[in-house]
């Protein structure tokens, strides 16, 4: 592979911003793929591929290339010698990379893959609180399951078509997909592809979902006809999939803090064709209040460290603090009290996380039912998705019940 100075540019601008001005990748990489119209499909591939690894592996690189954080442009040009050494990509004759170890590179990487928090990349207190959480063996599996790149996986909108016709049609526009076994609305794809500038998106026929998010709204047991609260819809990704599940009869209602993400749902239910999604904004506690007692379902897809998805969103491992894992705590118990109280009697309630920790998810569950909210609640079932059992992303879920 010839490297080629205005993408390895745009990676060196790109990671500045991540790194040291704490920007999220996924927003950062999806501004710089649009700054220049000449790029192709390679190009944009390139860029993103390569800000993903080097976000992914930031720890040991920077070991490797002896440079701390905040990088200055320099140590980001050693950071990316060492991702192209690695790859076994020659090194240009360029002034940036003058001052870079290419022999000692491979030595060091061998050295220091021997140690966990090296090889997978990861901060010393969250090695630690991952062995605490779910011992040696679980963690050090998961963790390297976490660090491979994650499939693209679509759900496909039954409101519109059937999974084998979106099948047939993606076929059709260059795109080869296979079905998953036991996720009954899944198409994964072969290979890497831009999917949203195909017709089959474009006509609302799929959203890209991972496999282990789809099980989320399979798990509430929705029927056509229910009233359905989804507490923090977000860009309602499980609200349009409930819609389907529930063939548009009934009333969903996605309840969020942000409006921003409300109106990004609104945007995506129309092209869907899901017309019974009816969102709310949580500006004050009564809009919330307002609901109690009223609802045959509520799904509580509660914000949590996001541990289950950092082979798709990596930055993550660098952004959490043990002090965010103690407030996002208190925060998901906090949500679980008060919006449990929307459920009529004999109805379901659903917990998840995309989370792997036991103190996000079971042990939540577990505290909840002994609060004085969930004594009226009893545990009918739980799921802990792990990506290195599953091959997609790690989660969890708690189906509740109020009698």
């Amino acid at each position: 592979m010839r490297l080629h100075r205005n993408l390895v540019f745009a990676v060196i601008d790109t990671l500045h911003l991540i790194f040291n001005d704490n920007k999220y990748a996924d927003k950062e990489i999806s501004k710089t793929l649009k700054r220049d119209k000449r790029w192709g499909s390679r190009d944009r591939g390139f860029i993103a591929e390569t800000t993903y690894d080097i976000v992914r592996w930031q720890r040991l690189y920077a070991e490797i290339a002896e440079v701390k954080s905040p990088y200055n442009r320099s140590n980001l040009f050693r950071l990316f010698t060492v991702w192209a050494t690695l790859k076994g990509i020659e090194i240009p004759n360029w002034p940036q990379f003058e001052d870079t170890p290419t022999r000692r590179i491979k030595g060091k990487f061998d050295e220091l893959s021997k140690i966990r928090k090296y090889r997978e990349s990861i901060p010393d207190w969250l090695d630690e609180l991952g062995v605490k959480e779910l011992g040696e063996k679980k963690w050090t599996k998961e963790l390297s399951a976490l660090n491979t790149q994650a499939p693209v996986v679509l759900r496909v909108n039954t409101l519109k078509a059937s999974p084998k016709k979106v099948q047939f049609q993606l076929d059709d526009e260059g795109i080869s997909t296979k079905l998953i076994p036991n996720y009954p609305f899944a198409l994964e794809l072969y290979e890497r592809k831009d999917v949203f500038k195909t017709k089959s998106f474009k006509d609302g026929l799929f959203e890209v979902q991972d496999a282990s998010s789809q099980k989320i709204a399979e798990a509430l047991d929705v029927k056509p006809g229910m009233r359905v609260v989804d507490t923090c819809a977000g860009a309602g990704g499980k609200s349009l999939h409930l819609a389907a599940l529930m063939e548009n009869k009934g009333q969903i209602i996605a309840l969020d803090i942000y409006a921003n993400k409300l109106k990004e749902l609104k945007r995506r239910a129309k092209r869907a064709g899901a017309h019974n999604i009816d969102t709310r904004h949580i500006e004050n506690s009564k809009v919330v209040k307002k609901l109690y007692n009223s609802a045959d379902r509520v799904l509580i897809d509660a914000p949590c460290t996001g541990l289950g998805v950092l082979s798709r969103n990596p930055d993550a491992k660098w952004k959490l603090s043990p002090e965010f894992i103690i407030k996002i705590k208190k925060e998901q118990q906090n949500i679980l009290r008060q919006y449990s109280k929307m459920l009529k009697s004999g109805g379901k309630l659903v917990y998840a996380t995309c989370s792997i920790l036991p103190s996000e998810n079971e042990l939540q569950v577990k505290e909840f039912l002994s609060t004085a909210e969930g004594e009226a609640f009893s545990l009918i079932n739980e799921e802990k998705i792990y990506a290195h059992t599953s091959g997609y992303d790690g989660f969890y879920f708690a189906i509740l019940q109020k009698q």
